[in-house]
């Protein structure tokens, strides 16, 4: 039997308020993508494929897209990372019937090691799965999402809320991964 996809998720699809832009168009000191640092992280984790929400300058941000990288723009990324995540969950409900779970992670993480993407994801892809990666107890990125949660989630999302509550709500296991890095995203330049 074929081992079933396990699809990768990068929200970036915010105007960057706080950091003075949109952060998919940020890049490394180095000149390097976030996007690109997010996708690598995904799929050396063990992600494919991989999915970018765009929104807030989505057209620059595509032209930043590593090949291989899909996009998927959130017409109403204006409301908040719960449209984000709401038109990447839609995404991923048409377009990946075989995928038991998504593996989701956000562009303003630039350090995130694949080592916690494969932390996160090991052993774990059934429909019913909520994993998420904690730093010294605090919670962060990736979140592994099992199918059966997609549509439930969608539903539960409003305005600038993530999915923290439903995981709460829902029985998250938390995956502890702050001996391989931070876990801190970038809010300003």
């Amino acid at each position: 039997m074929a081992e079933r996809p396990l699809p990768g998720l990068i929200l970036a699809a915010g105007g960057g308020l706080r950091y003075g832009g949109p952060k998919a168009l940020a890049r490394t000191a180095a000149g390097e993508p976030w996007l690109h640092r997010a996708a690598d992280a995904l799929s050396a984790g063990g992600a494919q494929p991989v999915l970018a929400v765009l929104g807030a300058s989505a057209e620059e941000a595509r032209a930043l897209l590593p090949g291989g990288v899909s996009a998927v723009v959130a017409q109403d990324w204006a409301d908040g990372i719960g449209a984000s995540l709401a038109a990447g969950l839609a995404a991923l409900e048409a377009d990946h019937e075989d995928a038991a779970a998504a593996v989701v992670t956000l562009v303003d993480l630039p350090g995130l090691p694949p080592a916690a993407v494969r932390r996160v994801a090991a052993g774990a892809l059934s429909p019913s799965v909520l994993r998420q990666a904690v730093y010294e107890g605090r919670p962060g990125h990736p979140v592994l999402l099992g199918r059966a949660h997609w549509a439930p989630l969608r539903a539960a999302l409003t305005g600038d809320a993530g999915a923290r509550q439903y995981l709460v709500a829902n029985g998250v296991t938390e995956v502890e991964c702050g001996d391989l890095w931070p876990g801190e995203d970038v809010d300003r330049r």
